[in-house]
């Protein structure tokens, strides 16, 4: 049956997250689940004079070809992918997972293998060409947020069409903010952390990247970090789920990091130098996101939240951190969460996920909807 907020989130993909022009080539990648939101997708591009092109995916087959790929397969791969993505100009990704814990088997040691191998055509993919990551609804997800499907699907699409426009130019005021600020300084419950974000810029995210949006992110001078961090949200990672995460650092460094996995988490965080430094600092804005799913596309947008995140920065608000890790885990402030404050230069802004300085006003969630 057709939906026709699949017609609308296709166009708001192609003209607001993309910005594609006529007779541009865009390539489009989803499992055979995400099937009614590619075929709208085709249809706008018809629409709209854009050339599309459409591969799909399979977790399963994915899962198997990771595992038992060598370092010439990757290689391989990497070749074809950054001859593949020369030749686009616009990438469409739609995740449709079915089971969360499909990589779960896979080895670290894979994980790293590829992402070292693959760096070449991921990077030129994600710095050289316009792209967008998005979730699909399907029972997998469903059972993760502990909904039913039929309300899952309508909170996917309610999340997803939010009016992106409206968001962005709310978000502007704390853009400027973050840029003219050295120190903050986050508390909650097991959480007093300080760091410097001085001229390192900040970047906002309004539905061009990321579908569902709402986030203003920078990174941290990486070896200004200091404090401890409780994170009470689930922190996903490559198929595994970590509960009660814990981070201690000392000039920058995580010098302790506990979980209900420890070492499992430590495994990670050894992966190489700068997985045990802070990459990311942002704050979360989406409105219609309140709850975890354990689902780190959606998590990293909860209003009245923040994310910490271990690992690589990136490179429109680069602080020097390299690695092949980059773990987003989330902090909720607001009251049913403990609460929390969130100070720029001794100058409290929000508190129990409430912005409360004028200029920052109009991002409190009654404000967005």
């Amino acid at each position: 049956m057709h939906d026709p907020r699949l017609t609308k989130l296709a166009h708001q993909l192609l003209t607001h997250s993309l910005a594609m022009k006529e007779n541009e080539t865009v390539l489009i990648t989803g499992s055979v689940n995400s099937k009614p939101l590619i075929k709208e997708l085709i249809k706008a591009s018809h629409e709209l004079n854009i050339i599309p092109h459409v591969e799909y995916t399979d977790d399963e087959i994915s899962r198997l070809l990771l595992t038992n790929a060598t370092k010439e397969q990757f290689t391989a791969i990497n070749k074809w992918n950054l001859s593949k993505f020369k030749d686009i100009d616009g990438f469409v990704q739609i995740v449709g997972e079915e089971n969360d814990a499909e990589m779960s088997g896979v080895p670290q040691e894979q994980f790293r293998l590829a992402g070292m191998e693959m760096k070449t055509s991921n990077d030129f993919l994600v710095d050289e060409r316009k792209w967008v990551l998005l979730n699909y609804p399907t029972n997998g997800f469903a059972q993760k947020a502990k909904m039913s499907f039929d309300d899952f699907y309508n909170y996917y699409i309610d999340v997803s069409t939010i009016d992106y426009k409206k968001m962005e130019q709310a978000q502007c005021s704390l853009k400027d903010l973050m840029d003219k600020t050295d120190k903050v300084h986050i508390e909650a419950s097991g959480t007093d952390l300080t760091f410097s974000i001085k001229n390192i810029p900040a970047v906002m995210c309004a539905g061009e990247y990321n579908i569902p949006d709402g986030e203003v992110y920078t990174a941290p001078i990486i070896d200004s970090v200091n404090g401890t961090i409780s994170y009470n949200t689930p922190c996903p990672y490559q198929g595994n789920v970590f509960h009660n995460v814990v981070l201690t650092f000392k000039e920058g460094k995580i010098v302790e990091a506990t979980a209900d996995k420890s070492e499992e988490l430590n495994a990670i965080l050894d992966t190489d130098d700068g997985a045990r430094f802070i990459g990311e600092f942002a704050i979360g804005l989406n409105p219609k996101i309140t709850e975890p799913m354990g689902d780190i596309l959606f998590d990293e947008k909860i209003a009245g939240s923040l994310h910490f995140t271990p690992g690589a920065a990136y490179d429109d608000a680069d602080n020097g951190n390299d690695s092949a890790v980059h773990w987003d885990m989330v902090l909720i402030q607001r009251d049913e969460y403990g609460g929390g404050k969130i100070y720029f230069d001794d100058v409290l802004i929000r508190e129990n996920g409430i912005f409360v300085v004028e200029e920052l006003k109009a991002l409190n969630p009654e404000n967005l909807l």
